[in-house]
């Protein structure tokens, strides 16, 4: 059997270990040297491989360098916002695959969230159509958690966990003075509030700040959300409030289109920033009391500090079973978790496949079983789902400089 090469990408925002997830597939792949013959990384994903931008792994990342991606946040092969045409009769779909024949690929591997499970699904129905052998394995990553047909996604764990850990830290700043004020920490999440949800985990007891956190799967109301702050104030003349993004009222209009002109991404989406200010400035002028707003932004995805070691550990497992599967004939499929649970109760994953075709272009929203009837908080089901996937830390090298060692692409 003539050896083939595997090709490996990252795509769409970074996480703290999307890198893992990069390590598991690029060591699963040197260790069967008898099938795989070179493992080489797009760069700049498939917008990048189409440039002709690539690298060996074998001379990028020699030895033990290759485990230093598993604490090194950011994307190490650099990322991309590259959409596929929709038709696949498009003239860079042959294009591509001439580049794959070309280097004898027989394996591909993109790691991502929803859009680049696009991509896989694209040059997995190609691959059918013109009868190409090449496996095409997608690879899960998100902060946002809002993949389908998966308990959870690398990336969330982590994120989750840095989040709940700055709230906590918010909520002993704030709460130092005697005297009325209100904290609006903006949290990532567009249409999906998994990330903004974990802020409740930074509780320490039952009545504890944040005292609401407010998702996109409902609808957001200011002035009961003014009414709710008020009332707060006769527990706790600190009140913290963590808030989607993606937040908007009842007619679906963002709560960050209020006062500002709200742009687009490459893919069409709305870029949303903003909100808690606005929450903050509505704070001020109507209540009169001391607000102020803090947007955590991109350190929820690229703080290597606060890494989870199940996230990573997941991440890691997630790009090595994926390799596995596509030696075995697997393709058009994407890694997927499996929650199980022990006699004890206890948390306990597994990987399976699902068909990408049935993941891309769909989101995974907070149950609405998981949210408050008022919409303002989550609830104990949760806590029980989320705080197993913050659980554990990991040990980060650092230089000479008193500063994470990190790994380079030069």
């Amino acid at each position: 059997m003539e050896k083939k090469n595997l090709i490996v990408g990252q795509s769409g925002g970074p996480t703290a270990v999307i890198n893992s997830s990069l390590y598991g597939v690029v060591r699963e792949a040197l260790a069967h040297p008898d099938q795989i013959g070179q493992v080489y990384g797009m760069i700049n994903g498939i917008e990048g491989f189409l440039g002709g931008t690539m690298l060996d792994f074998r001379e990028a990342l020699p030895g033990e360098k290759l485990s230093w991606l598993k604490h090194t946040p950011g994307a190490y092969l650099g990322s991309c916002r590259y959409k596929l045409p929709e038709s696949l009769e498009d003239p860079v779909y042959p294009l591509l695959f001439k580049k794959f024949q070309e280097l004898n690929i027989g394996w591909f591997f993109y790691i991502g969230g929803n859009d680049s499970m696009d991509t896989v699904s694209k040059l997995s129905r190609y691959a059918a159509q013109i009868h190409s052998d090449i496996r095409v394995i997608g690879e899960p990553k998100t902060i946002d958690n809002d993949l389908v047909h998966t308990d959870h996604t690398p990336g969330y764990g982590s994120a989750a966990k840095y989040v709940a850990s700055t709230v906590r830290e918010i909520v002993l700043d704030a709460s130092v003075y005697e005297k009325k004020s209100v904290t609006i920490v903006e949290i990532m999440g567009r249409h999906a509030g998994w990330l903004t949800a974990a802020g409740a985990l930074a509780r320490k007891y039952p009545g504890d700040n944040p005292f609401f956190i407010y998702l996109p799967e409902t609808a957001f109301d200011p002035e009961d959300f003014l009414a709710k702050i008020e009332q707060a104030f006769s527990k706790n003349c600190n009140v913290v409030v963590c808030v989607s993004e993606g937040i908007h009222d009842e007619k679906g209009t963002f709560i960050c289109e209020y006062d500002s002109s709200v742009g687009v991404d490459s893919f069409g989406h709305k870029m949303l920033t903003g909100c808690g200010k606005y929450l903050e400035n509505l704070v001020k002028k109507r209540l009169g009391v001391k607000a102020r707003s803090i947007e955590l932004n991109v350190s929820q995805r690229c703080s290597s500090s606060l890494i989870s070691a199940t996230d990573q550990k997941e991440a890691v497992l997630a790009g090595s079973y994926g390799v596995l599967a596509a030696l075995k004939g697997e393709t058009g499929k994407m890694v997927s978790f499996k929650r199980n649970t022990d006699s004890q109760g206890n948390y306990q994953m597994e990987c399976v496949l699902e068909d990408v075709n049935a993941i891309c272009n769909a989101e995974k929203p907070v149950p609405a079983a998981w949210i408050t009837p008022d919409g303002a908080d989550v609830t104990e089901d949760f806590f029980a789902y989320a705080l197993p996937l913050i659980q554990g830390s990991i040990d980060i090298p650092f230089g000479e400089d008193g500063l994470p060692a990190f790994v380079y692409r030069k």
